[in-house]
């Protein structure tokens, strides 16, 4: 019998841990609860959950902070739950590291669906689809989910590594917000543009030698992103604005 998958729930208010575990459990899923940020990083440490389901709002360590020490240690997905729908909150959760955002009140099945999103990231894409991409130094290994820089090992978390991987899949084609958001994050996402520019944000901080002139990531003004071979591409095709 193969394990069951263990999630995280950390939120200071005991009703909705009790919600959401029963919940995930009458589903399947092992599901380890904390109230606060300090037990939050115990019991992750000591479990090594699947995906965590992380409120923001809780007393002494917030949970963006806690984001932040976990994603010190492992790229496990990670899912804030927040009372505000606040762009400036959410843009700060998701560059600490969070995979996800849910601002509360949410459905179970939004949750659920979130949940789903969150695993397939961990599981990653079938090895029969990879390559080996190489280019002006990156070295993309695609069965292994390695990426090199200079012969420099890069740490992308999960989302990171799965948006550049479907990015490399569509060399030198426009992709537009939504088809990235629809094929990285998947069908239930739509409306989420921050989470591509934030995630771009990251993605080029991490590969580029310089971010605010990116050679492999660029911008396409009004529509989105297209990822090019820099040392194939034409000077045309340099839109960084």
């Amino acid at each position: 019998m193969s394990p069951k998958t263990k999630i995280l729930v950390v939120d200071d208010e005991p009703k909705i841990r009790m919600f959401i575990r029963a919940n995930l459990q009458a589903r399947g899923y092992d599901v380890y609860l904390a109230q606060d940020g300090i037990e939050a990083l115990e019991v992750a440490a000591r479990v090594l959950p699947d995906v965590i389901v992380l409120d923001v709002a809780m007393p002494g360590m917030d949970g963006i902070e806690v984001c932040h020490k976990i994603r010190e240690w492992t790229d496990t997905p990670i899912i804030i739950l927040s009372v505000k729908e606040d762009e400036k909150i959410k843009v700060r959760a998701l560059d600490e590291g969070a995979d996800d955002y849910i601002t509360k009140p949410f459905s179970l099945e939004e949750l659920l669906a979130r949940v789903r999103v969150a695993l397939r990231h961990a599981a990653g894409a079938p090895v029969a689809a990879r390559i080996l991409f190489t280019a002006a130094g990156l070295e993309v290994d695609m069965t292994r989910r390695i990426v090199y820089l200079r012969g420099e090992l890069v740490k992308l978390t999960r989302t990171e590594y799965e948006l550049l991987a479907y990015l490399i899949d569509n060399i030198g084609k426009v992709l537009s917000h939504n088809e990235i958001l629809q094929n990285v994050w998947g069908p239930e996402y739509g409306g989420e543009s921050e989470y591509v520019r934030v995630f771009i944000g990251q993605l080029r901080r991490k590969i580029e030698d310089d971010p605010s002139n990116p050679k492999f990531i660029v911008t396409v003004p009004r529509i989105g992103y297209r990822f090019v071979n820099p040392e194939t591409s034409q000077p045309k095709d340099r839109v960084t604005s």
